[in-house]
């Protein structure tokens, strides 16, 4: 049933970039007159857009706010299903972080690769891959040793600390953005940043409350360290992904991501995990947890890409802090996990800070890139893009390049 589901996004997202993709990739002619009447239509979306509602809270009466708040969650939901089956493995004696992610990146191949070379062709996919498959390498080394290093930091310091560092993935996403992308950070998204972060600092307090934390361990200094490197390379890969979805169709990007994270990720895993391998247990029910690890971590990666063109990076990462109060909601019957009273101040609160993020901004939210021009006019026309909003604003008001120039 999840496939399915997964499956139907999937489609739908393919759906909305075919258009884009076949001007840009399939008709290399295309013409500057065209070019020239969809930035008019553009143009004249945005401005629409912008003008139609001038109050602080407009983002919030729109439905992309509370589609890309409730997108948020089912993304915190799906890391913790991963942090579940993980859990699972580890308990019935298998052990293989690097070799279980292999499967996503396969699945990413299955799913978007194959489609981009029938989207493409061959010739144009081949010639994609040699002159940006450089980029896409970087993007899917930061991507893999992100992971790597946040799994290695479990194995030596304890919960509470491996926690902690993760507040270093949005000061880098924060850092990286301003430097390289030039965005500008409004009093409201600052404000929303620490009151979310202030939501994760009271679940850390419960936890070290109840004890669940994991206590101290011996090579506690080692394990921050490793924390600190799989968060600087998370804070990397997420910018950069958002970098690259706001330019290129997501299916593009998935697919090259799953490409690259083969090769890197295989050999990570031929390195790293290959005694874990040779010592884990294998059965059905193993093979059952890698197949729900598999699922999970798929369509965390399948939806990610929204919330990175709709909204930004770094509401990606503060939404993911709520992924400790599902996995407690979770572990309450398959682990016999207890829910302190802190839990759901925690909750709300980080909620109000997502709500708070939005607080002063324009009706496209963070869909408008600054990176991407004034018009989005560098941006891919696709689901989620201002781009997109821009061209169907455009749509429903009658416009059209000929209205202008009459």
């Amino acid at each position: 049933m999840l496939e399915q589901h997964v499956d139907t996004r999937n489609f739908a997202v393919l759906n909305e970039e075919n258009e884009q993709s076949s001007r840009s990739t399939n008709d290399p002619s295309t013409t500057t007159q065209e070019e020239e009447i969809n930035s008019e239509v553009v143009e004249h979306g945005l401005e629409a857009l912008e003008n139609s509602k001038t109050a602080w809270y407009a983002y919030l009466k729109t439905r992309d706010f509370w589609l890309v708040l409730a997108l948020g969650q089912v993304l915190a939901l799906c890391i913790t299903s991963t942090n579940t089956f993980s859990t699972l493995l580890v308990l019935h004696g298998t052990s293989i972080p690097t070799f279980q992610t292999l499967f996503n990146y396969i699945a990413l191949i299955i799913i978007y690769a194959t489609y981009t070379v029938y989207k493409y062709g061959f010739v144009k996919w081949f010639r994609l891959l040699v002159d940006d498959g450089w980029k896409y390498a970087i993007l899917s080394f930061l991507d893999v040793e992100g992971n790597y290093f946040t799994v290695l930091a479990y194995r030596y310091t304890n919960l509470l600390s491996a926690q902690l560092v993760n507040f270093w993935a949005i000061v880098c996403v924060v850092i990286i953005s301003v430097t390289f992308l030039h965005v500008r950070y409004k009093w409201a998204q600052l404000s929303g940043i620490f009151i979310c972060c202030s939501g994760m600092g009271i679940l850390l307090i419960s936890d070290h409350i109840t004890g669940t934390n994991g206590g101290e361990t011996s090579s506690k200094m080692k394990g921050d360290l490793f924390g600190l490197v799989g968060a600087t390379f998370y804070g990397l890969s997420n910018v950069f992904e958002e970098w690259f979805v706001s330019k290129r169709p997501i299916y593009e990007v998935l697919g090259m991501l799953g490409l690259f994270g083969v090769i890197i990720n295989g050999v990570t895993a031929a390195i790293f995990d290959r005694q874990s391998f040779m010592i884990a247990v294998w059965n059905l029910e193993i093979a059952g947890y890698i197949a729900g690890f598999t699922i999970s971590l798929t369509s965390f990666y399948s939806l990610a890409p929204l919330i990175l063109r709709m909204a930004s990076a770094v509401f990606f990462d503060i939404s993911l802090l709520t992924g400790n109060f599902w996995g407690v909601i979770i572990g309450l019957n398959l682990f016999g996990y207890t829910i302190h009273y802190l839990y759901p101040i925690a909750f709300i609160l980080i909620i109000i800070g997502l709500v708070v993020y939005f607080l002063s901004g324009g009706v496209l939210g963070e869909s408008l890139k600054p990176w991407l021009g004034k018009y989005q006019e560098h941006g891919v026309v696709g689901v989620g893009t201002a781009k997109m909003k821009a061209i169907k604003e455009a749509q429903r008001e009658g416009f059209s390049a000929s209205s202008r120039s009459a």
